[in-house]
């Protein structure tokens, strides 16, 4: 059976989804549909903590599903503009992860992982599997994946 680690980049998917279906994405079902792949090891959901409720609900139901729910908090800059970006995390835990797992699976449309993905598999042969929005999915992500899963209704709320 192969290993199996999972890593949501939440505000990614929480964003694209919202804005091609104004919907939100199941992690549910989609957990589920990458369960039957092999054995899920690792699971993280990288998030950002403003202290909201319904954000703190959400995080303890990514929890019950079998998520390490990793927070950073907020940070809103006296321009006006936040900060709030784990793609350094990720790539740090993903690097970690690779030589213990077959297959890493990136929740995100972000195209800074395309170099991330394509190292694990020259580096380790891991196999890389992206769940992402077509429409708001880097090409270079798509590309760099060996198995391109499209975010669609059937993995919406």
């Amino acid at each position: 059976m192969k290993k199996i680690a999972i890593f949501a980049d939440v505000q990614n998917i929480y964003y694209t989804t919202r804005h091609a279906y104004g919907r939100q994405f199941n992690y549910r079902k989609c957990w589920q549909q990458i369960n039957a792949m092999g054995e899920i090891v690792i699971a993280h959901a990288y998030a950002i903590d403003r202290g909201d409720t319904q954000q703190q609900k959400f995080q303890n139901a990514l929890k019950q599903i079998g998520f390490q729910v990793k927070l950073k908090p907020y940070i809103q800059r006296s321009d006006g503009s936040a900060k709030g970006d784990w793609d350094v995390g990720i790539t740090i835990d993903v690097m970690e992860t690779a030589c213990e797992v077959d297959i890493v699976v990136l929740l995100s449309g972000d195209g800074d992982f395309d170099l991330l993905l394509k190292k694990i598999h020259t580096a380790y042969g891991v196999e890389s599997v992206v769940y992402g929005v077509p429409a708001l999915t880097a090409n270079s992500l798509v590309k760099s994946a060996q198995t391109f899963h499209a975010i669609d209704e059937a993995l919406l709320m």
